[in-house]
């Protein structure tokens, strides 16, 4: 597994910053960002919190980000404090992290660096290893730059960055680019196995409901209760990494396959939407999306127009249905918990429920039957030779579980719901 830094078998004393850049108008709170830089950092193994600060910023440096005073105020909270590492909230140029090295004489993680090196420790399939060390392959060649740091010996990783000079660096991204090149294939490799499978599964066709939500909103609570599963289920962010699949029956006695993905997070690196588009692709091919939310969470609106951004960046389509669950409303005080079942009840597609206590859980799944047309029943079909666009809008949907050719056309038969089978006969033949 590549790793950006080696925090070793000891705890590293640490401090975290954010930068809040009062000229970016989509700010969001300074403090609750600084608390959620705080819950990544808990998140990291071995490293510990000794203090955190919100930086204001008027105009960040292009050398520093910040002002020569900061950095000396800073420089002496991290000397007195024997501070190891520092991960700043925010997006840091090459040229910044290299500079605020070696002015604190400390390694220094940027919000993106933070993030991967949380999957790296998380990632347990062959998929999950494979695409967490080609985001920081990706992310390590866009840090080669001229002189790098005094502490290229103290960071971990593949020991690309060795020594100054032009000649250095260019060995060392083909190094990195050869590296990626064997990851690709690697990749390729799992991709079309996990394809297989899915072809697999395509012949038993369940309907595929999605999780998804901001991390640490209670999609592996949810996903543990409905499916009897033991995924790892924290109070943490990215407790989740790899996708989990579960087949369950609903009350109807319909089948279906629930899938948990791993949480989104604003300003999700982009080296990661790309590496974990893959693994994502269940979300896409996906019957029902159903996305979870902390409803307790002080920012849970800011948090669900995240998710909506990055499911816009995957391509899910607006013709999938989404159910909106807002969990643990049990966190909620009494008056407003009491506000949160009337508004839930009264909109469209949005459960208000508790995945700890159970609490809205059947009537969300009365509502998943219902939208995939309730049971399913068998039938036997005849179409003549000349009903091909009938007879691919079966294939096309999944209902098909044998097929015998007859002397005037195709014998089906058919496995669906009331709704599919009204839907198909409402198509003109031909």
């Amino acid at each position: 597994m590549t790793r950006l830094i080696d925090l070793g078998p000891r705890i590293t004393r640490g401090w975290v910053l954010h930068p809040d850049l009062k000229s970016d108008r989509d700010r969001r709170d300074g403090q609750r960002a600084l608390d959620e830089a705080v819950a990544l950092a808990h998140a990291l193994p071995g490293f510990e919190v000794h203090g955190a600060d919100v930086v204001p910023l008027a105009k960040p440096q292009p050398g520093y980000l910040f002002g020569s005073g900061k950095i000396a105020e800073l420089k002496e909270k991290f000397t007195e404090a024997e501070v190891e590492l520092v991960l700043v909230d925010g997006t840091l140029t090459p040229v910044q992290q290299r500079n605020l090295e070696k002015e604190w004489k400390v390694k220094i993680l940027d919000r993106t660096g933070l993030i991967l090196e949380i999957f790296a420790d998380r990632a347990r399939t062959r998929e999950g290893v494979l695409q967490v060390d080609l985001a920081a392959l990706s992310y390590q060649r866009s840090r080669l730059v001229r002189s790098w740091t005094h502490l290229e010996r103290q960071r971990g990783g593949l020991g690309f960055v060795g020594g100054p000079g032009e000649t250095q660096i260019e060995a060392d991204r083909r190094a990195i680019d050869e590296q990626m090149t064997r990851l690709r294939r690697q990749l390729d490799k799992v991709v079309r196995t996990r394809d297989l499978h899915r072809a697999a599964r395509a012949k038993v066709p369940y309907p595929i409901i999605a999780l998804v939500g901001y991390t640490n909103a209670g999609k592996s609570t949810l996903f543990n209760r409905l499916t009897g599963a033991e995924v790892l289920a924290k109070d943490m962010l990215f407790a989740t990494l790899d996708p989990t699949m579960r087949q369950v029956k609903l009350p109807v006695g319909r089948d279906v396959i629930l899938s948990d993905t791993v949480g989104f997070i604003s300003d999700l690196p982009t080296e990661l939407v790309a590496a974990f588009r893959a693994t994502l692709e269940e979300v896409l091919s996906a019957h029902i999306i159903v996305h979870v939310r902390d409803i307790s969470h002080p920012e849970t609106e800011q948090q669900k127009r995240d998710v909506e951004t990055i499911l816009e960046s995957l391509g899910t389509s607006d013709e999938v249905p989404r159910f909106e669950l807002w969990n643990k409303i049990d966190l909620l005080p009494e008056d407003r918990r009491e506000a949160a079942r009337v508004q839930a009840a009264r909109s469209e597609g949005v459960f208000a429920i508790s995945a700890l206590t159970g609490e809205g859980i059947d009537a969300l799944l009365d509502a998943v039957a219902e939208q995939l047309g309730g049971a399913l029943r068998r039938e036997r079909l005849e179409l003549p030779w000349t009903d091909g666009k009938r007879r691919a809008w079966l294939f096309a949907h999944d209902v098909v579980r044998a097929e015998e050719r007859g002397d005037t056309g195709s014998l089906l038969e058919v496995e669906w719901t009331d709704a599919e089978s009204d839907r198909f006969h409402a198509l003109p033949q031909g």
